[in-house]
């Protein structure tokens, strides 16, 4: 049995999504909260812009959670939870922070899952965007 070791995501790693989302945000001046998790849903890293609305704080930590434990964009999880979909009793049947918006991306290194970047604070579409960017400069 040969078992492949994957590093983890590390602080600098955080550093470099954390880093990555905030440069495209404030490319788009947009005023945002960044959230890293690793893969245990730990924080790793999070920055609040001042300007940013205090509630993107919370939604950028349940976006990256909801990514994180789905392993999944949270963009392509929006239409599962609405009422006629698949998992729409999913986010109140269980007692967990998740959030159906676009902004969380898992963080992925060598095909294994090591984390998740959540974005709140713009548009959903921008948010995810930005999550989208920071896990390019990662890659």
């Amino acid at each position: 049995m040969n078992a492949t070791t994957v590093a983890p995501l590390t602080t600098h790693d955080a550093e470099i999504l954390l880093t990555a989302a905030r440069r495209a945000a404030d490319a788009a001046g947009v005023a945002v909260s960044v959230t890293v998790l690793d893969a245990g849903g730990h924080p790793l890293a999070f920055r609040r812009d001042d300007r940013a609305v205090l509630i993107s704080g919370e939604t950028s930590t349940r976006k990256a959670y909801t990514a994180l434990q789905l392993d999944s964009p949270t963009a392509d999880l929006v239409d599962l939870v609405k009422p006629d979909g698949p998992f729409h009793s999913l986010t109140t049947a269980l007692d967990r922070p998740l959030l159906f918006i676009a902004g969380g991306v898992p963080v992925h290194r060598d095909g294994h899952l090591i984390g998740a970047v959540g974005v709140g604070g713009g548009a959903p579409e921008q948010d995810h965007a930005f999550a989208a960017t920071a896990t390019a400069a990662l890659a």
